[in-house]
């Protein structure tokens, strides 16, 4: 079993059921400390290499992924391998679409879905989730 982020490290989320996710926003340095296991990058574009295991979702920077089914199955599989190992979503900023992301990963966690950003903004970053769009998208996602 890999370890989990420190949960009073900055960007890690605290979900209901305990599991931590560190979000983060790719334009700035790797935080010190342990790299992820996994990660899930959200980006129009590839994203560098790294040494660790990634995922990428198509996802332009102020709108909502490109591929919903695609997108459904990575936040599940981040969720999942979050159990047991470090776990990191990330995008350009690490607000607008890390905040989207992590607030559909505590709906698949608990939270309902029409509280899912007011969650996210108090326990990961108070301007998580930047249009209306993204919103809308957490409130229908599940």
């Amino acid at each position: 079993m890999t370890a989990t982020w420190d949960p009073t490290a900055p960007g890690v989320l605290r979900l209901p059921s305990g599991r931590l996710i560190r979000g983060r926003g790719l334009r700035h340095p790797l935080p010190e400390g342990p790299t992820p296991a996994f990660a899930l990058y959200l980006l129009g574009k590839e994203p560098p290499a790294v040494a660790w295991e990634t995922r990428w979702l198509r996802w332009p920077d102020f709108r909502l992924p490109t591929d919903r089914e695609a997108t459904s199955a990575a936040l599940r599989e981040a969720l999942e391998r979050s159990r047991e190992e470090r776990v990191e979503v990330a995008c350009g900023g690490g607000q607008g679409r890390t905040g989207t992301a992590l607030a559909c990963m505590a709906v698949l966690d608990g939270v309902p879905s029409g509280e899912a950003v007011a969650y996210v903004r108090e326990h990961y970053a108070r301007r998580a989730v930047e249009t209306p769009w993204q919103k809308r998208f957490v409130r229908r996602f599940g």
